[in-house]
């Protein structure tokens, strides 16, 4: 009888509870091997796996996974995210330099890593209809460029000198907030922007049910069309290592599945519009092909 050779893919992925399992042996194929190559944090392998098509797949930013696609490049989205959380929590200002409500950054200038950054994006929503901010009336200052040479940063961004330190920037009042997640600085002057954040969190998603999907898991479109027996086996392989932590797994955690997740995209995709992220209006069904979309359907 003639076996299958196995087939070795190129992986960017970094360490989350919800792909241990895959990473440290107990969950095992028969017809993959995934040889973990990118860098121990994931978003640096994103400008290799985009512009050199360094990985056979990994993850990808959601952001960048949209940006992906209206430029397209061939990856095609897996119905099942790596990491997500609630994002109100994300930005914070200095209180020795005066209180900040939400709406006091209009007219000021707050750092982010990169403007494109999918922290950036939840937390910009979340500020713009949660809050009323307008975020045209904020200067946006960055780090670095975005992961797609296409793509180019709206008006409203100032670039910052190369190595800046954008949580000591605005500690020394030369930022007015950061955007910046759990890389916020560990200082007792700093202050959430969003008041009472994890409440806030809370009450969002029972009013709203949606939660902010960080990266999802993708594959080059060329494996999706050439082997799709190994891109099913990827996404076995994905769910069953997720399912031993399952039961741990905060109510944050982006679930599983297409349908399951269309709620999440569609306000990932209706924000990056707003945001000047991607120039037209995208169907979440653009992210997948006809193997992916029908995982776990």
């Amino acid at each position: 009888m003639a076996t299958t050779a196995v087939t070795t893919l190129k992986t960017n992925l970094a360490d989350y509870p919800v792909t241990a399992a895959m990473k440290d042996g107990r969950v095992l194929s028969d017809i993959v091997t995934l040889d973990f190559c990118g860098p121990p944090q994931a978003h640096n392998g994103f400008k290799a796996m985009l512009r050199e098509n360094a990985y056979d797949c990994g993850e990808l930013a959601i952001v960048t996974l949209l940006q992906a696609k209206i430029y397209g490049k061939p990856w095609v989205a897996l119905p099942i995210p790596v990491n997500g959380r609630f994002q109100h929590h994300c930005a914070g200002f200095n209180r020795e330099f005066g209180h900040l409500d939400p709406r006091d950054i209009e007219g000021k200038r707050v750092g982010v890593r990169t403007y494109t950054q999918t922290t950036g994006l939840w937390i910009r929503g979340i500020l713009k209809h949660e809050y009323g901010v307008d975020l045209d009336k904020v200067t946006w200052c960055t780090v670095n460029d975005g992961h797609l040479l296409e793509y180019s940063d709206p008006p409203n961004c100032e670039r910052l000198p190369k190595g800046s330190d954008i949580g000591q920037m605005m500690l020394d009042g030369e930022l007015a907030a950061t955007l910046q997640g759990v890389d916020l600085p560990k200082d007792p002057r700093v202050e959430y922007l969003v008041p009472d954040p994890f409440e806030a969190a809370k009450d969002w998603f029972a009013r709203t049910g949606a939660v902010c999907i960080n990266h999802m898991f993708v594959v080059h479109e060329e494996l999706s069309r050439t082997r799709p027996d190994v891109v099913k086996e990827l996404y076995r392989m994905l769910v069953e290592s997720r399912s031993a932590v399952e039961s741990e797994l905060p109510a944050s955690y982006p679930p599983v599945g297409l349908e399951a997740n269309r709620k999440n995209i569609q306000l990932a995709i209706d924000w990056a519009l707003e945001q000047k992220f991607i120039p037209r209006r995208m169907a979440v069904d653009e992210l997948f092909d006809e193997t992916t979309a029908s995982l776990g359907a």
